[in-house]
């Protein structure tokens, strides 16, 4: 019996030994796999990220109830678009004013829908979607900025057509209000400075008055008009009137100082000007509605919705965001049809816009989703952060990106309104933040 006790106790041991060698070796292979950080700042303990490689700028910019007069109470419509000339210069596009109200808390639901529910569901996510409270409302042929009444309610009392080109400084002040040129807008949709133009001219782009207009850079002068104002064409064939759009959306440049433009909500087709304005071809042919559809469109430079454009600084490519079809297609400078890829399920994705910096990746920015994709120039998915969330918090359509020559990142935003900015965290992998322009005229 003593020799069966003393053999069992061996026996133990020795099965205690194995296992604990074995966890041991399980525990090293896990601390080896832990050690493979995506972080992005290498070597990060702890935490989480919530902006990737950034750090959001609560202040900035300050709200234009604090900066203007007389607009107590209010603050900006939906944002469209961001342009910053330098960290000291940054346009904001914005679709007027709208009133300003302090964030509901814990609205009891059950009264007004008999469900018993409170709002909002958390203090973080959007609690109001500006574009759907900003003007413009009703047809698309007309400069009746603000209609006396209408679905936005009472002009200058639930809105105002006013400060829709907008300045700010490093800090978030206001330095500029273009509101000499309130009037002409309609529906201003995004602002560009051409990085090769050394004057530095300022161009909008305004889908609903189907025009684009080109500023002098201190905005004293409107020194070109592309388009015809609220007279618009329908395109079968692409080469159809190269001199009217029908609801244009973005713009991309070339380096001789010719560009693109997308034509658009209703057209779908890409038309190419000089550098002088004048048009010199077009591609694209109306495509079927994928969401709508519930198939997407496979027809090389067939769209629908071409809502976004991004120039290859390199080969002079052209991406095209076609994104009722849920993919980028790629085109030579002549419209040729070079390549595509997916970005993702049909009603799962709603890409808004691209960016193409530098290093020629392309950033787009999904409104479903909420998050910022990076794709090789090839298409390869590689990053990805962001999401649903107020200022300060999280983004909810983003409409417009650009980049400072510091790195700072800028977004305007349809549904929280305004814009936010995001400034480079201390050691961040540089991989993983939005290039900066090329600016080749102008620093």
């Amino acid at each position: 019996m003593k020799q069966i006790g003393i053999g069992l106790a061996v026996g133990v041991v020795a099965a205690y030994l194995y296992f604990s060698f074995n966890a041991t070796q399980q525990i090293i292979e896990v601390e080896v796999i832990q050690e493979q950080s995506y972080a992005a700042i290498p070597g990060t303990i702890g935490g989480q990220e919530y902006w990737g490689a950034y750090d959001v700028d609560p202040s900035w910019p300050i709200d234009i109830a604090e900066q203007i007069e007389g607009h107590e109470g209010w603050t900006w419509g939906a944002g469209q678009s961001v342009f910053a000339e330098s960290p000291d210069r940054v346009f904001v596009l914005v679709r007027g004013e709208i009133p300003s109200f302090e964030r509901p808390r814990n609205v009891d639901l059950r009264e007004s829908t008999g469900i018993p529910a409170n709002f909002p569901v958390s203090n973080f996510v959007p609690w109001r979607n500006t574009t759907n409270t900003s003007l413009p409302v009703g047809v698309h042929d007309t400069d009746d900025n603000c209609p006396e009444t209408s679905e936005r309610g009472v002009c200058g009392v639930d809105v105002r057509w006013e400060h829709a080109i907008l300045v700010f400084n490093r800090e978030g002040e206001l330095i500029e209000s273009w509101t000499q040129w309130d009037y002409l807008l309609r529906r201003p949709h995004a602002i560009y400075i051409n990085p090769y133009d050394p004057e530095k001219h300022v161009w909008i782009v305004d889908d609903y008055r189907h025009a684009i207009f080109k500023f002098t850079n201190d905005g004293s002068e409107l020194v070109q008009t592309i388009g015809e104002p609220n007279v618009w064409v329908q395109s079968v064939d692409p080469e159809d009137d190269l001199e009217h759009f029908y609801r244009p959306t973005f713009m991309a440049f070339r380096p001789d100082g010719g560009f693109y433009v997308s034509d658009g909500y209703l057209n779908t087709r890409v038309v190419r000007f000089n550098a002088d304005g004048t048009p010199h071809s077009a591609w694209g042919q109306p495509g079927i509605n994928g969401v709508r559809e519930g198939r997407p469109e496979d027809r090389p430079g067939y769209m629908f919705n071409v809502h976004g454009l991004a120039v290859d600084h390199v080969t002079g490519h052209i991406f095209v965001n076609d994104r009722n079809n849920n993919r980028v297609q790629v085109f030579d400078e002549d419209g040729n049809y070079v390549r595509e890829w997916s970005v993702g399920d049909l009603g799962r994705s709603n890409i808004h816009l691209f960016w193409m910096g530098e290093d020629r990746a392309l950033w787009a920015f999904d409104q479903n989703t909420q998050k910022m994709l990076k794709y090789s120039n090839d298409g390869e998915f590689l990053y990805q952060f962001g999401g649903m969330g107020g200022r300060g918090f999280g983004f909810f359509g983003v409409h417009g990106i650009n980049v400072d020559q510091e790195g700072n990142l800028y977004v305007a935003e349809v549904g929280n309104g305004g814009a936010q900015k995001f400034i480079p965290r201390e050691g961040a992998n540089p991989d993983l933040m939005l290039a900066r322009p090329v600016f080749s005229a102008w620093e």
